[in-house]
């Protein structure tokens, strides 16, 4: 955690952490919720995609390159860019359970 502080990410505008359960922290009394996407946070990211519990390689593949088509080849927003690929996975039969699209989350700033 220490090296995430250090960082200097006051220029970037996203960062992706597409491992499992990137969004889930410890509840320190006084302080809320405390993990590596506060971490991120206090380095200056304004935002972040993390995910809330364990994710499939195959799905996490598939939905993070429709995402990232989104925003940079079609130039949508992060939070228009993570919805449109997960209303694709939720079309896609082979894909259709919340499992698969629903533990990735943008958290700050969502404009």
């Amino acid at each position: 955690m220490e090296d995430i502080f250090n960082l200097n990410l006051s220029n970037s505008e996203l960062v992706v952490l597409s491992a499992c359960q990137t969004g889930i922290g410890q509840q320190i009394k006084g302080e809320g919720i405390v993990g590596i996407s506060r971490g991120f946070m206090y380095a200056g990211t304004p935002r972040l995609v993390v995910s809330l519990w364990s994710v499939d390689d195959l799905a996490t593949s598939i939905l993070m390159s429709k995402f990232y088509q989104g925003v940079l080849q079609e130039g949508l927003t992060p939070a228009k860019a993570l919805r449109q690929a997960q209303m694709e996975m939720l079309k896609d039969p082979n894909y259709q359970s919340p499992y698969y699209w629903a533990p990735f989350i943008l958290i700050g700033d969502w404009n």
